[in-house]
């Protein structure tokens, strides 16, 4: 996408650098929702200038996204992606650090982490955010005009806590991160990525699942599901890159199995209690199932 302001353009708030700079970074393709409308003929607006652009803005299930990799040069913001990680860490000319990874709802900002209600998403080789969260995020107002096909940004004065689009994510500490981090080394450590955030996210959806207990050292200790935490492989297992990772991504509330809080090996495990689960995914060697 390229960029071009029009004439006799304003001088512009460094603040908003990281607002028009989040997805300036290639991303690995995370799902977008199915009901994106295309609009061609959209615009938008810094502070009442128009900035035009030659890829368009997208609105999916009724929230606006855009493209905005290009607009960064305009603000003199620098970017360093992390290709393992699919993270990009964007510093501001105000000094401010954020941190995005692809397809995570959560937004790193100056070690705070606040939830998007929606994830970045990429689409015809470009990475997609929404953008009325970034423009919060960077104090800035997003007003969509719908007789015009125009985003309207406006600075504002009102500090991250105080906007209604920004709430910061669930807390969870160090300990509980290196304890799921070690199951899904134990469970899927020679797996993909996407079977260890699977394993991951069973632990968590089981936490918040009445029928299980409501701390991660807990459900991974009950029952029996978990040999390793009984057996002393837990213990002496050391997560690697890529189930850091899937954990850290699955905190940030990256989920690919829905609500599922069994899993299993189909080759192997059967019965009338596996039988009469729904199955919602099935990655690697197991099937992901809820009742």
């Amino acid at each position: 996408m390229k960029l071009r302001r029009k004439p006799k353009r304003k001088q512009a708030l460094a603040g908003l650098t990281v607002l028009l700079l989040f997805a300036a970074t290639p991303l690995s393709p995370a799902a977008a929702n199915d009901e994106t409308v295309i609009l061609e003929d959209a615009s938008v607006t810094i502070n009442g200038e128009e900035v035009l652009l030659d890829d368009p803005i997208r609105m999916t299930d009724g929230r606006l996204f855009l493209p905005v990799a290009p607009l960064a040069g305009l603000f003199g913001a620098t970017v360093e992606w992390d290709g393992a990680d699919e993270a990009a860490t964007i510093h501001t000319t105000t000094n401010d650090k954020i941190v995005m990874r692809n397809g995570v709802p959560v937004v790193r900002m100056n070690e705070q982490r606040y939830l998007m209600d929606v994830s970045p998403y990429l689409a015809d080789g470009r990475t997609y955010l929404p953008f009325r969260f970034a423009a919060e995020l960077m104090n800035a107002s997003v007003e969509w005009n719908e007789a015009e096909k125009t985003a309207e940004l406006t600075s504002t004065a009102s500090t991250a806590e105080e906007l209604p689009e920004l709430r910061p994510a669930d807390p969870y500490t160090e300990e509980d991160m290196q304890l799921l981090a070690k199951l899904v080394q134990v469970e899927a450590g020679s797996e993909s990525y996407e079977g260890q955030l699977a394993i991951a996210n069973i632990i968590l959806n089981r936490v918040k699942d009445s029928r299980f207990p409501n701390t991660i050292r807990d459900v991974i200790y009950s029952g029996r599901q978990f040999p390793p935490a009984h057996n002393g492989l837990l213990d002496r297992s050391e997560p690697n890159d890529s189930a850091l990772r899937a954990t850290r991504d699955a905190l940030d509330g990256k989920n690919n199995i829905e609500d599922a809080v069994y899993f299993y090996n189909p080759d192997v495990t059967g019965g009338s209690f596996w039988d009469r689960l729904e199955v919602v995914a099935e990655i690697g060697n197991h099937a992901y199932a809820r009742q």
